[in-house]
């Protein structure tokens, strides 16, 4: 019996009790299941103990009185316990109230009706400044994987079937340890057995003590028991701090008391066993434990992340540490940004998983009606994984598990659009060279971060969407073609170019109104009390044809690029979709760039100058047909006032026009009805009948010259098309030619 000095021992200043009854029972196996609070500074769950009777556990011969593990030395042990007997506290002494548990239930028992006058077998686990909420004895007979165990005679038990089980478990030879810890996973899960009578459990200063009614030797008791609880901030054994970044982290001391305050175990050193643990901690910590570790953490609930460790080797309890911080691995790039937390509502993310991290190209298929098929096998199939692997690389985590691509009818109004697990892409991709095409399924993959996964808060921000879309497609473009630095920054400033004469061509020829990034400005995200609201200049039926959402978001993005470097640039995408996947944002949380935005709305001139005096160097080589070339080198024709009927021929023939891209071809179109060139109205006719995603304001241009032919022909083009023409391109249409 313990004297009332053990009780109110000071660890430290005297010696350390070791209450741990090893030579009665050991364990052989622990698996704990641990959540940690950060908030509470709290770490709270459950650990599972197997079992096994130690070598003076009964008398010479009984049925479970054989061990295969010796009993080592125990001169160790501190001689104020006599590990030889089951300890209890003296009775009829009243303990101080515990701190109340977070965890529900429990079937403790108070000190003055926990007394040594019990027959009972005490199984005495070392433990303090813990709070155990429940004790459970485990039924493994429910786990199928187990039952198909051979039990030989020398460890069957008809009478606790459930022992007989646990002990062939634990009696596995090494080489089958995988399969060892598997079933001790398993068997941590088991529910408790049914119509039986429950464990009772006491604490006091330094150890948790359990029974079973009617057991009264050590062979007869439960082999799995589940001990429910949580640490208090109290414990010796887990220190609560910060690190020198000042962020808050937890680790275990190697104090007196070891581990006692972090989990109840059995501390003598003779009590050697191995150990497997599943922590979660917020997604933003790293959990470090002593032993071997998987690969990557597994999402657990949102928010947080599943860390798993275990041990092979059987070592005392003593061993186990942990520490769980904001850590970044040395050696490993990490970009100059806090790490994410998963902060959207409940879902099952795959930025959790840690399949999903690794996975480059997701399943995909591509359809398309019979008379297309061909040219989606060649060019669209081709492409997909080469764009989708190039998003990888660049933002890491697709969102979405899978993506199919269709090919819609040709009355689709643009080129690209992109949901959920499928885009629609225009047939005015399928001709030409591939960058169209390549160009189109980038910037519809760049939807599934920006615009699906992430999403404006309101809807007239669609910059949020288009522009980040605009931006990386080209990031994803030069990943896929394999461009060297020199080439890709040479086609970047190029498309740079093109998208500058359009919303420079735009800004003259629209509404100021409809050139707002931000039209709602300061009432952006503003709703009514009942929570409704409006969608400024939605009904406007020239909106869906402009591109100001995409030119002006695509150049505030690159113009923040160039001042803090590409690469630094796309680290912080890659941390933005991780922190801001899930949920809808505003222009204020976006890049936190509200100022820069402010400016380049006002000061798009003087913002993109020094932008243009570079681009106008690029050059135009007569010999390189890449078709961003080619349709620069068009509009910088349409600028000319004339243009003779041989040029007009000997650029047909020799940039070969009819068989480019829609980009291309929409330029050839536009000189042709510039300059009339009636040889030329054929390839008009065909592409605004064919290329209706585009073809829009041509109609506007075959009008505005008053030519009766042309005239007939915009007419034509349209009566042949109504019916199956996109109804916001149609209600344009008309109006131009009515």
């Amino acid at each position: 019996m313990e004297s009332n000095r053990d009780l109110d021992l000071d660890p430290n200043k005297d010696d350390l009790p070791l209450r741990a009854n090893t030579n009665h029972m050991l364990v052989r196996h622990y698996v704990l299941d641990l959540t940690v609070h950060f908030q509470r500074k709290v770490i709270g769950g459950s650990i599972v103990l197997f079992l096994e009777p130690g070598v003076v556990s009964s008398k010479q011969g009984e049925a479970g009185s054989i061990s295969n593990t010796p009993v080592q030395n125990l001169s160790q042990v501190s001689s104020k316990h006599d590990v030889s007997s089951p300890i209890t506290p003296e009775p009829n002494k009243v303990r101080p109230p515990e701190e109340p548990s977070h965890l529900c239930g429990g079937n403790d028992v108070s000190s003055v009706l926990w007394g040594d006058e019990s027959e009972d077998f005490t199984l005495v686990l070392d433990c303090c400044d813990l709070t155990v909420s429940k004790v459970e004895e485990l039924d493994v007979t429910t786990v199928d994987d187990l039952k198909k165990l051979d039990v030989d005679q020398q460890h069957a038990n008809t009478d606790h079937p459930s022992s007989s089980l646990v002990q062939r478990v634990v009696s596995m030879p090494s080489v089958c340890w995988r399969l060892q810890h598997e079933l001790y996973v398993q068997c941590s899960r088991s529910p408790t057995v049914h119509n039986a009578q429950p464990l009772r459990f006491h604490t006091d200063q330094w150890s948790l003590q359990i029974r079973k009614e009617g057991v009264c030797a050590p062979h007869d008791f439960p082999r799995a028991v589940r001990i429910c609880y949580e640490t208090k901030l109290t414990g010796g054994s887990v220190r609560w701090t910060k690190d020198q970044d000042g962020r808050c982290c937890v680790y275990t001391m190697g104090s007196p008391i070891n581990n006692r305050a972090l989990f109840p175990c059995q501390e003598p050193p003779v009590a050697m066993s191995t150990w497997q643990a599943r922590v979660r901690a917020p997604c933003d910590y790293t959990v470090l434990m002593s032993g071997k570790n998987q690969a990557f953490p597994k999402p657990a609930e949102t928010g947080f992340l599943q860390w798993e460790y275990y041990v092979t080797m059987p070592m005392p309890a003593s061993t186990f540490t942990i520490a769980v911080g904001q850590w970044l691995e040395a050696g490993v790039k990490h970009p100059n940004f806090e790490q994410y937390v998963c902060s959207h509502m409940d879902y099952p993310c795959r930025f959790m998983v840690s399949a999903a991290r690794a996975q480059a190209v997701i399943p995909h298929r591509v359809f398309a009606p019979p008379c297309h098929l061909q040219k989606a096998n060649d060019m669209v199939l081709p492409l997909l994984p080469l764009c989708l692997t190039a998003a990888h690389s660049v933002l890491g985590v697709h969102p979405f598990s899978r993506l199919d691509v269709l090919i819609v009818p040709s009355g689709f109004s643009s080129l690209g659009m992109a949901s959920p697990h499928i885009v629609f892409l225009s047939q005015s991709v399928l001709t030409g060279e591939r960058n169209l095409c390549g160009a189109r399924l980038c910037h519809e993959i760049a939807h599934s971060w920006f615009g699906l996964a992430i999403g404006a808060r309101d809807w007239t921000e669609e910059w949020i969407s288009e522009g980040f879309a605009t931006y990386l497609e080209d990031v994803f473009w030069s990943h896929v073609q394999k461009l060297g630095c020199r080439e890709a920054e040479e086609q970047r400033w190029l498309k740079a170019l093109l998208r500058w004469r359009r919303l420079s061509d735009e800004l003259q020829n629209s509404e100021e109104e409809l050139q707002v990034l931000r039209p709602n400005k300061e009432n952006t995200g503003e709703v009514s009390e009942s929570g409704a609201s409006v969608v400024k200049h939605a009904l406007n039926p020239e909106k869906p044809f402009m591109q100001v959402h995409y030119l002006k978001g695509y150049f505030l993005l690159k113009f923040l690029a160039d001042q803090v470097g590409e690469e630094k640039f796309l680290d912080f995408f890659k941390v933005f979709v991780g922190k801001f996947h899930g949920q809808l944002i505003l222009s204020q949380v976006s890049l936190s760039c509200t100022r820069a935005l402010c400016s380049f709305s006002q000061n798009a001139n003087v913002a993109f100058g020094r932008h243009l005096r570079i681009l106008a160097s690029v050059s135009i080589s007569p010999s390189f047909h890449h078709p961003e070339q080619l349709v620069l080198l068009l509009e910088f024709l349409l600028e000319e006032p004339m243009l003779s009927l041989s040029t007009l021929r000997l650029l047909e023939t020799t940039y070969n026009l009819q068989a480019q891209d829609a980009e291309v071809k929409h330029r050839w179109c536009e000189l042709a009805v510039k300059h009339k060139h009636t040889a030329a109205y054929r390839d008009v006719e065909q592409f605004l009948i064919h290329d209706q995603a585009m073809g829009v304001y041509l109609y506007g241009e075959l009008m505005v010259q008053e030519d009766a032919r042309q005239q007939a022909l915009a007419r034509r083009c349209l009566s042949i098309i109504k019916d199956d023409m996109d109804q916001s391109a149609c209600s344009v249409v008309e109006e131009m030619i009515l």
